[in-house]
């Protein structure tokens, strides 16, 4: 037997069509094969395409060939067969995460910028983030710790981290040589990076009960550095800072919310849009003391009753003050994901390459 690749039945049937080759979107430049494209017609509607050899995207109102955007600039615009015009441009990460196939929620990119700028995200940092989700933030990390730097990723299900290896190998073209993604629990996996001594700058934590990693996250951050969690509800946003304060060796937690609210800018029509993106979750942070030293506490007055022993035990107030319940997801309202949408998040992905 040979090696040898055999030469293909010339028999007359069409062969499958070539595979465009995956480009990242972290680049600029004229497009070429591969590139994915953000097509925007005159009422600013939004299509992506992927580019390949005489590809074409169709719609009700005409065809647009691929042949018209390979090698042209980025935000050209051109015309379909039946003149409608559409301005091409290459997608952002805002753009990309928002629209990204996905089976879990995602990290809005209003708060993905909170995280790097309050989190203190720099380049070269070694990063260990938890709750990977369908790897929105993780594609973030990624670009600001740049390629000295590390992010290392840990999800608790397997699926999940599925969808995200794909999308960040989507947005970067392959495999990141800066990335390590690991499946299983944070309290389990963090202690094991480097037995002994600490071994990352920074933990951010996406989870149902980021308190319960405290311990680990203290084991493995160097002095000084930051431990960032993001929380849907007040009742977590509770029960984290007081682990925080329980532990010790972590600064007073500092914690927020943002909002943004986009304008409508016509003329003299200038106003507030209809709607904005409110609540999407809390962002808590805390700096790791020199290890075996505690933490000087903040003086304050406390507010009467915040301490009572009585009111911190009472059912009514579960999830404030550091209580010891379990939690499930629908204890904060998050609705589980059907594997059916894990699957269409996945076909998408794969499909989207050639499409």
């Amino acid at each position: 037997m040979t090696d040898q690749p055999q030469p293909a039945a010339h028999d007359g049937s069409p062969g499958p069509a070539p595979r465009a080759p995956r480009r990242g979107l972290d680049r600029t430049g004229p497009f070429a094969l591969g590139d994915k494209v953000q097509l925007a017609d005159a009422k600013n509607r939004l299509h992506t395409i992927t580019l390949k050899p005489g590809g074409e995207f169709h719609s009700h109102r005409g065809v647009l060939r691929h042949d018209q955007l390979i090698g042209a600039d980025d935000g050209v615009v051109v015309a379909n067969s039946h003149g409608i015009t559409y301005q091409a441009l290459r997608p952002l990460y805002a753009d990309y995460m928002l629209s990204m196939p996905r089976g879990a929620a995602i990290i809005y990119p209003k708060d993905s910028a909170q995280i790097l700028m309050w989190g203190d995200i720099f380049p070269g940092a070694r990063v260990l983030e938890a709750g990977v989700g369908s790897g929105g933030l993780t594609t973030a990390l990624l670009r600001a710790v740049g390629p000295e730097g590390s992010v290392h990723s840990i999800e608790r299900r397997e699926d999940f981290a599925e969808v995200a290896r794909e999308n960040v190998e989507t947005y970067f073209g392959g495999e990141h040589p800066s990335w390590e993604l690991s499946v299983g629990d944070f309290q389990d996996l963090a202690p094991t990076l480097s037995p002994g001594e600490p071994a990352v700058d920074r933990v951010v934590l996406d989870m149902l009960a980021p308190w319960e990693c405290v311990d680990a996250a203290a084991e493995v951050l160097v002095s000084g550095g930051v431990y960032l969690a993001y929380v849907a509800t007040v009742t977590q946003l509770s029960r984290t800072a007081e682990a925080l304060r329980e532990h010790g060796e972590f600064t007073e937690p500092y914690a927020w919310e943002s909002f943004v609210r986009p304008w409508h800018l016509e003329g003299l029509a200038v106003r507030p849009e209809h709607r904005m993106n409110a609540h999407t979750g809390f962002l808590l942070t805390a700096r790791r003391t020199a290890h075996g030293t505690q933490a000087l506490r903040r003086t304050t007055r406390p507010a009467p009753g915040s301490r009572l022993e009585e009111e911190l035990n009472h059912p009514d107030n579960e999830g404030f003050g550091g209580s010891e319940g379990e939690w499930s997801t629908q204890d904060v309202g998050e609705r589980g994901v059907a594997p059916r949408k894990l699957k269409r998040a996945l076909r998408d992905l794969r499909q989207g390459r050639d499409r």
